[in-house]
């Protein structure tokens, strides 16, 4: 379902339930071995979709160790994300060459729950999220912000290896298009030759869901132009 508002230069993989016969790598289920049964499972599907992408993109499939920070540990030379949430989980992989950042992110088509909002919104995005449940009550708005931040901070971190708070961006999104804008509010890294200072990302509701996409192309290389990036 993902591929919807993904770029052509990158590959994904879904999944809305968790295969019986799912497998590990050895290294990955040092990791894992002693979590409850539903971490398991979400672990090793979006595992599972991880391996489909790679074969997608031409690779033999490898495991996908944490980072320091849980991130996803690619093989050299890919760039990815991974996302799982009730009902659905998700891997979209690029080459280096063609993308050189990916962030995505699932989330039930649902209220946050009490308070949260307040913890991960500025006060403009909690006036937008007030005026688009009104306008466009058809989507959690809330919820969608949530999303969009999740995939922000996937995307940032493979470039700086450092934490992004909720509050270090602020996410602007288009009822219409399908789209939104995150303006970072701190100093980004120098990427493709000038600062980072935001993202261009996709959203889609479908099936009691909630998707967000972030692809940040490799110019030189990349078989459409680079969006430009939030001034």
């Amino acid at each position: 379902m993902i591929e919807i508002i993904l770029p052509s230069f990158v590959v994904s993989a879904d999944a809305f339930d968790d295969p019986a016969d799912g497998t590990l790598f050895p290294e990955e289920e040092a990791v894992i071995g002693r979590a409850v049964e539903k971490r398991r499972r979400e672990f090793t599907t979006a595992r599972v979709c991880a391996r489909k992408a790679m074969k997608m993109l031409g690779r033999p499939p490898a495991p996908v160790l944490p980072g320091v920070r849980g991130e996803p540990q690619w093989p050299d030379g890919v760039v990815g994300s991974m996302t799982h949430c009730a009902g659905y989980r998700g891997a979209v992989l690029g080459e280096h060459t063609r993308a050189t950042s990916i962030g995505i992110d699932a989330e039930p088509d649902e209220p946050l729950p009490y308070g949260v909002l307040d913890a991960i919104a500025l006060p403009e995005e909690r006036d937008d999220v007030r005026s688009l449940l009104s306008a466009h009550p058809g989507v959690r708005w809330d919820r969608l912000l949530f999303s969009a931040k999740e995939s922000v901070y996937k995307a940032w971190f493979p470039l700086t290896n450092q934490w992004l708070s909720f509050e270090n961006a602020r996410i602007t999104m288009d009822p219409l298009r399908g789209t939104f804008s995150a303006r970072l509010l701190v100093d980004g890294p120098q990427v493709h030759g000038r600062p980072l200072t935001g993202f261009s990302g996709r959203w889609l509701a479908s099936q009691g869901l909630l998707l967000t996409a972030i692809v940040l192309p490799t110019p030189v290389f990349s078989t459409v132009p680079a969006p430009a990036l939030p001034a």
